[in-house]
């Protein structure tokens, strides 16, 4: 916006035209107002007796910057066109068929949800302790691993989806308390998991309370106090040892 001094300066000449030594002086011509000289509150000068103002600040738009994209492998890259399906990779019929249905029946025509649906079986059968185990600590590991792994390739490319991102940390931390339990129950099997699924496990942060200072008087008072309480329990057991060792004086004394 203008000045106060400036605006008042371009009200009153509003004829244009300011006498000076007996000639007119009108304003020189000036570029047309845009709103960035608006917004940039230029300031009247005088040149030759006449004011006139600066010429328009132009504000360009800086460029876009483009968000350098790193190469990510997906977890469906090994999974071939020619492969079958999970549903007819153990009929033998789909094997001697035609050329026409063979591809019909193989991944190449597959959409995302069958190929993952391959994947997770895979990672499923390198993990589960018998052919119908489908409940257990392992299976489920395996199931959220391929969940979080596809949430991860999405959001590779769709940055700004927070229900994914969501929905994956939620995997995550179900996951992380699968395998704590299960390092808790069964070591090798939760070493074997990590190893066929390719999981790096990290262990939780050690505890740690700011010392205030109340906790910290708090905590010398405890101490204190257990110290007191451990000195007269060891002066007790020194009296009853005592005691018990009078006693038995006097009835050695008494049989002799």
């Amino acid at each position: 916006m203008f000045s106060r001094v400036a605006l008042e300066t371009i009200l009153k000449s509003s004829a244009g035209v300011f006498r000076e030594s007996g000639t007119l002086c009108s304003f020189p011509l000036a570029k047309p107002w845009t709103c960035s000289s608006l917004l940039s509150a230029p300031t009247v000068r005088c040149v030759a007796g006449c004011f006139a103002l600066p010429p328009p600040v132009r504000y360009y738009a800086r460029s876009a910057t483009i968000k350098k994209t790193t190469d990510h492998v997906s977890q469906l890259s090994d999974i071939t066109p020619t492969m079958l399906k999970f549903d007819y990779a153990a009929v033998p019929l789909a094997e001697t068929t035609e050329d026409v249905v063979r591809r019909l029946l193989s991944m190449e025509l597959a959409n995302n949800s069958e190929k993952l649906h391959l994947k997770r079986e895979q990672l499923i059968a390198k993990v589960q302790k018998t052919k119908n185990d489908r409940s257990s600590l392992e299976v489920r590991v395996a199931i959220l691993t391929t969940k979080i792994r596809n949430y991860q390739e999405h959001l590779q490319k769709h940055h700004t989806d927070k229900s994914n991102k969501r929905g994956m940390l939620m995997a995550i931390d179900r996951r992380k308390k699968l395998l704590k339990s299960l390092r808790l129950v069964d070591y090798d099997a939760f070493e074997k998991v990590c190893e066929q699924l390719g999981i790096t496990y990290t262990f939780p942060p050690e505890y740690h309370r700011r010392a205030t200072r109340r906790w910290l008087a708090k905590k010398a008072l405890c101490i204190k106090i257990f110290k007191e309480v451990q000195k007269q329990k060891a002066e007790q057991r020194m009296k009853e040892s005592l005691t018990l060792k009078d006693k038995a004086a006097c009835a050695e004394t008494e049989s002799q």
